[in-house]
């Protein structure tokens, strides 16, 4: 299965639990700033278990959240649908 780069130049979303800085930072809307705060978080209290542990995340507002949802999943099985 394609991860990073390679999944997101394909369309398929990334696990948000396993995504590095680099490869979040790629999504519309969420920059550098805004990956390595979601990275530091999932680094500091652990897997991502629900959107709501993503929301707490300063910097994730209901339009970043909206974005995230789209384009990522929390669970590395369901990786497999389409982005868009």
């Amino acid at each position: 299965m394609p991860t990073g780069a390679q999944a997101l130049a394909l369309g398929l979303k990334l696990d948000l639990n396993a995504a590095s800085e680099s490869e979040l930072a790629l999504l519309p809307g969420v920059g550098r700033d805004l990956a390595k705060r979601l990275v530091s978080a999932r680094e500091e209290q652990g897997r991502f278990a629900s959107w709501e542990d993503v929301d707490a995340v300063p910097g994730v507002g209901a339009a970043k959240l909206e974005t995230l949802r789209a384009a990522t999943v929390l669970d590395a099985a369901a990786a497999t649908g389409s982005v868009w």
